[in-house]
């Protein structure tokens, strides 16, 4: 998977890649104005900070927040690597983060009363299991699941976890959580009409208008 942001006015010219979660024990190399993030004992490339991002993809400066590299400039970024020293090791990614997903079924948490267990379709033809604490969460309805690897409007990162010992994979949004305009602001999935279609990527866009 591959994360990257890029916010001038915050933190300057530097640009954030984000490969793979933390882990405990981390190590970090600077030089040639790149800073690499890997995994102490396996030395997995968790990410890299590029110090001087204009300088290897000029175009960047038009960017600020959640930035959606082309195949292109990851060849530019893994030459550059190259070239000074690193891994050539970032993968293009263009898989959609956000999909339309169906709850196939929902039971209790076995250790929290305002938690379910939900087993979601989405497309892919192996369903994920998904913890939810939404309160109109129920079978039988069409969502929008952030999956692994996911940057939310908020700027948080969604990774494989648990829940109060159970496994999670992935989020069910609410409105508010995506950024759409007139979402309710209370807690609750984004239940999404049949016109969308499992497996597809969510299209923004269009639901721009879901509660005019």
């Amino acid at each position: 998977m591959l994360i990257t942001s890029y916010n001038p006015n915050s933190t300057g010219d530097t640009m954030v890649l984000i490969m793979n979660p933390d882990v405990g024990e981390q190590s970090v190399t600077i030089h040639d104005k790149v800073a690499r993030i890997f995994a102490a004992d396996s030395n997995q490339t968790l990410g890299y900070n590029f110090l001087e991002a204009s300088k290897v993809l000029p175009e960047i400066v038009h960017e600020n927040g959640q930035v959606h590299l082309t195949e292109d400039q990851v060849t530019r970024l893994n030459q550059y690597l190259g070239d000074h020293g690193f891994p050539a090791d970032i993968r293009y990614d263009n898989q959609p983060k956000f999909v339309v997903g169906y709850v196939k079924s929902v039971e209790d948490h076995p250790k929290a009363n305002h938690l379910q267990i939900t087993k979601t379709d989405i497309g892919t033809g192996k369903d994920v299991q998904i913890v939810s604490g939404s309160p109109n969460m129920r079978e039988d309805i069409r969502v929008v699941v952030a999956l692994s690897g996911a940057m939310m409007p908020d700027g948080q990162i969604i990774w494989p976890g648990k829940l109060r010992g159970v496994e999670s994979d992935g989020m069910i949004c609410s409105g508010r959580e995506l950024g759409l305009p007139n979402a309710p602001q209370v807690p609750g999935a984004l239940i999404l009409p049949d016109d969308y279609q499992v497996g597809d990527a969510f299209d923004f866009h269009k639901a721009q208008h879901l509660f005019d």
